[in-house]
């Protein structure tokens, strides 16, 4: 689909100035600070993909995890690795720049993915959340029901929305008047920023956006709180305390996730932002864009046990490869 964004500068130039470029202002600081803060992101980000590589090996060569729920797993870790390279390496390079500048296709084409990536990441988390629904609640079906090829279709189903459900209205922004000033006061190219930018209104453009946004949020948010509101309830009738333990374990694990998640974006783009200061919006993103990749492999494995074994024997056969 990149031929969508091979030059996304609006076609109807005239005698008007049309910037060819964005500054992203990032973080404000002295050169201490900007350093701090790249050893900081730099740190993060090789974490991420240590920790979220580590789930992807685990699932891909323990057989005791080739189960629905960890081939789920496995997908969701692969997308949180594409989901933090959609900000974290330009925003590396973006500290140590002087001019802090980014192309318009490279902004467009950062916006794009960014919240394709998110909408994926919703639909992550509801599939996930159906799985457990139907583990617990429906125990002698689960195995007829959630196949491999089942799975396999909700994962396809789960890429293809995402990076098909953008592109026609981001190309329609990328194609409004930005005259000047170039300036964004933030880390990514981001909805709120560049319609801020724009030298024309556009409502209809605006209102399909966010129409669309807010649907994916709020029906896969529903569905999420209905299952557990259903597993939980399911949970609380089985007389066994070990059975009702682990069933806590993997499901508590699925909504820490969801709620730092969600917590963090329905706080950014559903309740109003007017009254939020932009460092705090700045941290707000952060904490869903790049703190939640990280922070999942860590809730993931130290909840389960079998992800926790199978982490050990993905660590023991590479310290055996390396001596041998």
């Amino acid at each position: 689909m990149s031929f969508f964004f091979l030059d996304l500068r609006p076609m109807n130039r005239s005698a008007t100035h049309f910037v060819t470029e964005f500054v992203l202002l990032g973080f404000p600081g002295c050169w201490k600070i900007q350093m701090f803060l790249f050893s900081l992101f730099l740190v993060i980000y090789v974490l991420t993909l240590l920790g979220n590589g580590a789930i992807i090996c685990a699932v891909r060569w323990d057989p005791r995890l080739h189960t629905p729920m960890y081939f789920l797993l496995g997908n969701f870790a692969f997308l949180e690795i594409w989901y933090v390279s959609s900000t974290v390496p330009n925003m590396l390079a973006n500290i140590l720049s002087k001019t802090k500048t980014i192309s318009f296709s490279g902004c467009f084409l950062q916006f794009y993915f960014f919240f394709s990536l998110g909408t994926i990441e919703c639909l992550f988390l509801t599939i996930m959340a159906y799985d457990r629904y139907l583990a617990i609640c429906r125990p002698l079906h689960y195995h007829t029901i959630m196949t491999g090829k089942l799975c396999g279709m909700l994962v396809s189903l789960c890429w293809l929305i995402g990076f098909l459900g953008y592109p026609i209205p981001i190309f329609f922004i990328s194609q409004l008047p930005f005259c000047g000033p170039n300036i964004i006061d933030h880390f990514l190219c981001d909805m709120d920023s560049l319609m801020a930018l724009s030298c024309a209104p556009a409502p209809i453009t605006e209102s399909i956006f966010y129409t669309q946004s807010s649907l994916v949020l709020f029906f896969t948010i529903t569905y999420i709180l209905l299952s557990y509101t259903l597993l939980l309830r399911a949970v609380f009738q089985v007389p066994s305390a070990t059975v009702q333990r682990k069933a806590f374990s993997t499901c508590g694990s699925h909504l820490a996730v969801v709620s730092l998640f969600y917590g963090t974006v329905m706080v950014m783009y559903v309740s109003p932002t007017y009254g939020i200061s932009t460092l705090m919006q700045k941290i707000l993103t952060l904490v869903y864009s790049i703190m939640t990749p990280l922070f999942n492999p860590l809730i993931y494995s130290l909840r389960n046990k079998d992800m926790k074994l199978a982490l050990r024997s993905v660590l023991f056969r590479m310290i055996i490869s390396q001596n041998s």
